[in-house]
């Protein structure tokens, strides 16, 4: 038997071409499963870390609203009461004020029931955050006042408040009903005042 009629044993053989490349394409399927968990783990705590931040920001909004409701949630009612308070105002004024002072009897007791009625009407507003806006003599705010019309006035510098027609009320920090003035016109500019110029 010569050299080339003998059997080559397995370790001794040429090895096929194709075994290295197939075994190179072959992934080590531990390595496949955990980059497939890595990957997934990442997805889900990314998921979660975006639910956890989208339910604070709704745990924030909430409070807020609810805050906001608390706050405003007389708005409507008060409103309306407004016009009560403007009726009670109008009722005093009617009477001129030297027969206010000499008044006796039953219409002294009339006139000190509207006072007393439209002081606790007041303060029961006021309790539940509407306030009035007291403007005369400030710089017209269109966000809080309404011009009705305006005053030739050279005293006061121009875009000054100097006559109030209807009280104009604020609940908490929101307008419940804007002032109705009369503004002065023709007067020096007004100097800018250090909040205009912030």
């Amino acid at each position: 038997m010569t050299n080339d009629d003998k059997p080559q044993d397995a370790s001794t053989q040429p090895q096929d071409e194709a075994a290295p490349a197939h075994a190179e394409a072959s992934v080590d399927p531990v390595a496949e499963a955990l980059a497939l968990l890595t990957a997934e783990r990442d997805e889900l705590k990314d998921r979660m870390l975006r639910t956890l931040a989208e339910m604070e920001n709704l745990r924030r909004r909430t409070e807020r609203e609810v805050a906001d409701a608390r706050a405003y949630a007389v708005t409507n009612f008060a409103r309306d009461v407004l016009n009560v308070a403007d009726n009670l105002r109008r009722a005093l004024e009617s009477v001129p004020q030297e027969e206010r002072a000499g008044a006796e009897g039953a219409l002294k007791g009339l006139i000190d029931g509207i006072e007393l009625t439209e002081r606790d009407l007041a303060k029961n507003l006021e309790r539940h955050g509407v306030k009035p806006v007291e403007p005369q003599g400030q710089k017209f705010d269109p966000n809080r006042h309404q011009a009705m019309f305006e005053v030739p006035n050279s005293d006061v510098p121009a875009g000054t408040v100097v006559q109030v027609v209807q009280t104009g009320y604020v609940i908490g920090d929101r307008v419940l009903r804007p002032a109705l003035v009369g503004v002065a016109k023709g007067g020096p500019k007004a100097a800018p005042s250090p909040a205009d110029a912030a």
